[in-house]
């Protein structure tokens, strides 16, 4: 059988070799700390579980639900005003997602022409490039660098780029380098996307871990935003409810009703069990929300700071689940660390070139063990010898 062409877009799974290698040593019986997968380990609160209990009693939740519930709609307007201070959004201007991923998969086809030419930031998740492919759309990479505290810089997209660019993405806090955006870098985007006419589309579901006292936002909170962009929310690592898929695309009304009009082909709508979570944890208490942030910093504090102890400089990521570091001298390719890494001290992490070519040369540790293994892990890189 001859299979679409579309699945030619994709190259081979990366983590393939990793995954070989850490079958292997679990075989051998070896000791694993596995920060490769952004997956967290903290669990969804009672509330939020009890309100699943409850829908799922309710025979009439098990129906097609078609829609998105006014009173979901309405949890997401008001704890966008109540949390991001964004006051005047309405119900039309949200929509249910299966996820962020699920969403930012099929954006770009409701967007999209052939030949659209779509910005994505470089290092940057992966979905970015698939939903744009998948949308027949133009890839054009915009680089996160160092000198710029990996956020994106508008003033260095060449003008020819940015007056045939039709969206663009931005993702933060940043998945894979923990870099946050600054209202600066925001007010530049939208002046930027408003003399261009181009579409942002942004990522927001990191806004809750942000390290050292700043506090995260929404990019709608800006002026002007609402005019030019729309904003995945998720609820997923906030929450800790990343298998229930929870996200929206809020935002622009136009561009809200062009993707809603292309999932109503697909499907038939949120699981009313999952809105009434949703509703759960949109209209509850938040106090556990703040404390999960205390202990991923206390986590990047211990890894950061563990690995800086041991020679191997890594900055402090300032948000995100996430620790973005550059590969120490002597290694070819970021693979060949990240294997050797995982031969020597049983510490998975993933290879920066799996977020984009930029990515070449770094790796992405995800904080999703307790203080404690971390240290255990960062004492197992230091007793390798790995580092010289």
């Amino acid at each position: 059988m001859e299979f679409s062409k579309r699945l030619d877009l994709f190259g081979e799974e990366i983590f393939s070799s990793l995954n070989d290698k850490k079958v292997e040593l679990e075989r051998q019986g070896r000791t694993l700390y596995n920060l490769s997968v952004g997956t967290p380990d903290f669990q969804a609160a009672p509330h939020i579980k009890q309100a699943l209990i409850d829908a799922a009693a309710d025979q009439d939740n098990w129906k097609y639900s078609l829609r998105d519930i006014p009173e979901m709609q309405q949890a997401v307007v008001d704890y966008y005003a109540r949390r991001y201070g964004v006051k005047d959004l309405t119900r039309e201007m949200v929509m249910s997602c299966n996820g962020s991923q699920e969403g930012m998969g099929h954006i770009f086809m409701a967007l999209c022409n052939p030949g659209d030419l779509v910005l994505l930031p470089d290092p940057g998740y992966p979905v970015f490039t698939a939903g744009t492919l998948l949308g027949e759309a133009t890839p054009w990479y915009y680089p996160l660098k160092a000198e710029h505290d990996f956020l994106p810089c508008v003033k260095e997209i060449p003008a020819d780029i940015a007056q045939k660019a039709k969206a663009m993405v931005v993702s933060l806090p940043a998945n894979p380098v923990g870099s946050v955006g600054t209202p600066q870098v925001y007010n530049e985007i939208i002046a930027w996307a408003k003399e261009n006419d181009v579409l942002i589309i942004h990522d927001n579901a990191y806004s809750d871990i942000i390290f050292d006292g700043v506090v995260g936002g929404s990019f709608l909170s800006y002026p002007g935003a609402r005019e030019v962009g729309v904003e995945f929310f998720s609820l997923s690592k906030s929450f800790n409810v990343t298998g229930a898929r929870i996200s929206f695309l809020v935002g622009r009304p136009d561009v809200v009703a062009a993707v809603h009009k292309l999932r109503s082909q697909i499907d038939f709508g949120m699981f009313l069990c999952l809105q009434k979570v949703a509703i759960a944890a949109l209209t509850g208490p938040t106090d556990m929300v703040k404390t999960q942030c205390q202990e991923y910093q206390a986590r990047r504090d211990a890894l950061c700071g563990g690995l800086r102890s041991l020679g191997w400089n890594v900055p402090d990521s300032k948000g995100s689940m996430f620790v973005w570091a550059k590969i120490p001298e002597g290694y070819p390719s970021s693979m060949e660390f990240c294997l050797e890494l995982m031969d020597r001290t049983g510490v998975i992490c993933t290879p920066g070139n799996s977020f984009g070519p930029h990515g070449e040369g770094y790796v992405r540790f995800a904080l999703v063990l307790p203080v404690e293994k971390i240290q255990a892990a960062v004492s197992a890189i230091g007793n390798s010898g790995l580092l010289g």
